[in-house]
């Protein structure tokens, strides 16, 4: 169950939790900027929404079935729209956020932002700090990759999204990026996701490699309750027997997402497939079964990539992709959103 309260005062919140413990359920107080959320679980046979209602600072009461509530379409109707400078993930356009996997070096960067600007890619990713499976592969810039992402960001007015794998360091690259992105190995870190959840910055959530569409909206469930709804879930596909591919890219997610959360949900078919001859027809697939944006590696030299060479576009593939995209999005009745600031 969920009560929604409207500016209640402590002595109101306080009334309403005393008699949720009457009744032996557990309840756990959200807050945010704009509003006041109690959630009540255990046995609610004996609860009476009507009753809560009618008590002082209640606006509405949801009784929600599905293990994540804050998340569901139950608990919110209309789609969540999550704004990351001109980017609107969620709405009728569709946002791509382009660049390397990983951040190489200023001119490395700064390249490949030009290169996603002129194509018409709504944000720019790279990563500073690189959780790899093997520990002697290129692990990141760390800090000073940090602070390129950051410089070039400003200097070209794209906004930038970037990996945190440490609740330590949450705050650090909450001061230097527009969007955090949670990978797939951190899905599950619970104590990164409530650390995220307290810059109540926009947060890029990956599906875990071998999680089920329920895990994954729980770990949304975890940055929600701790009352940052600007959450952006992203398919990357996950581990099977097929061998051919990197992953298996689950394009039934997008269609399912949007059917059970109001959360906007995007797609990275370069993680999907491992191979940058499949990402443009993937990119495409992911479009018509209807995410609201995509993420895709660009690199201004793949061959000399320090990390995911094989599965990034050169610049000439992402704008070709731009166009075609362009394209699909006008047919299926929604637009390519583009950067056009100078």
């Amino acid at each position: 169950m969920i009560i929604m309260m409207n500016a209640p005062t402590a002595d109101q919140i306080s009334r309403v939790m005393d008699k949720l413990c009457q009744l032996g359920l557990d309840s756990h107080l959200i807050t945010s900027s704009d509003k006041t959320i109690i959630t009540a679980s255990g046995n609610l046979s004996a609860c009476n929404p009507e009753l809560y209602e009618r008590m002082p600072g209640v606006d509405k009461v949801v009784i929600v079935e599905t293990p994540y509530k804050l998340v569901s379409r139950e608990f919110q109707q209309n789609n969540t729209v999550v704004t990351v400078g001109d980017a609107h993930f969620g709405s009728d356009s569709i946002p791509v956020i382009a660049g390397p996997c990983a951040i190489e070096s200023y001119d490395q960067l700064y390249q490949a932002g030009v290169d996603a600007k002129a194509a018409g890619a709504a944000m720019l990713r790279g990563g500073a700090y690189k959780p790899r499976t093997s520990p002697y592969s290129f692990q990141g810039l760390e800090k000073d990759g940090l602070e390129i992402i950051k410089t070039v960001g400003r200097e070209l007015g794209l906004p930038v999204v970037s990996e945190v794998t440490d609740p330590r360091k949450v705050d650090l690259i909450a001061d230097c990026v527009d969007m955090l992105q949670i990978g797939t190995r951190n899905m599950q870190n619970y104590v990164l996701l409530k650390e995220v959840a307290i810059t109540k910055k926009p947060v890029l959530l990956k599906r875990g490699l071998s999680a089920t569409i329920e895990e994954w909206l729980m770990a949304a469930e975890y940055i929600m309750s701790g009352g940052n709804n600007q959450v952006v879930l992203c398919e990357r596909g996950i581990r099977t027997y097929e061998t051919y591919t990197r992953n298996t890219l689950d394009l039934n997610a997008v269609p399912i997402i949007k059917y059970l959360s109001h959360l906007p949900v995007i797609v990275d078919p370069s993680h999907g497939t491992g191979s940058w001859r499949w990402v443009t027809p993937m990119a495409k697939a992911a479009i018509a079964a209807g995410a609201d944006g995509l993420l895709i590696e660009m690199h201004p030299c793949p061959e000399e990539a320090l990390s995911d060479g094989p599965q990034s576009l050169t610049p000439n593939n992402f704008a070709q992709l731009m166009e075609e995209l362009e394209k699909l999005s006008t047919v299926l009745g929604r637009s390519l959103h583009k950067n056009n600031k100078k």
